[in-house]
């Protein structure tokens, strides 16, 4: 006779039993990993989604203003012809005038504003708008000669650029 049939049927069962428990013991540690894994990815994607929405809120808040801002270049243009037809003689008006602007500067810049006003500065293309070349004369070869009207940023992004004259290379 061989093992198996000297082997009594109740340890048959029993080693199948045990078998049976084995591959259901794999069974459920595999699916134990998977839901582990599926876990880890869940809570790696809700953590990614939160970042995503704290960036979002954050800038929707440093530019909740732009609008508003924007607005108010073309009230800063005006001062600055203001100030500049009332002359450079002290007077009453041109006291107000650049008071006014000094007080509107500071809530713009408050806000997160910037003026950039690029006289004598090299040339930046992020933020200045060539217009026109000129001669240099003394000037630096690629410099600012002139600006027509001054570029702002809000919060180190480009609101509107400066339109400036550009000294020629030769």
């Amino acid at each position: 006779m061989t093992e198996d049939q000297n082997t009594p049927p109740a340890d048959n069962a029993e080693a199948s039993l045990e078998a049976q428990l084995r591959d259901q013991i794999e069974a459920l540690r595999g699916e134990l990993e998977q839901l582990r894994a599926d876990s880890l990815r869940e809570r790696a994607d809700l953590e990614n989604q939160r970042k995503r929405v704290a960036r979002d809120i954050e800038m929707a808040r440093r530019f909740a203003n732009e609008k508003l801002l924007a607005e108010l270049l073309p009230v800063f243009d005006s001062l600055d012809a203001g100030l500049a037809a009332a002359g450079d003689q002290p007077s009453p008006l041109r006291d107000g005038l650049e008071l006014t602007l000094r007080q509107l500067l500071k809530v713009a810049n408050d806000n997160g504003l910037t003026v950039v006003d690029p006289l004598g500065q090299p040339f930046n293309p992020e933020h200045h708008q060539a217009i026109s070349q000129a001669d240099p004369g003394d000037a630096a070869p690629g410099s600012v000669l002139q600006v027509f009207q001054k570029g702002y940023l809000l919060n180190e992004r480009l609101l509107r650029p400066a339109l400036v004259v550009v000294a020629r290379h030769d």
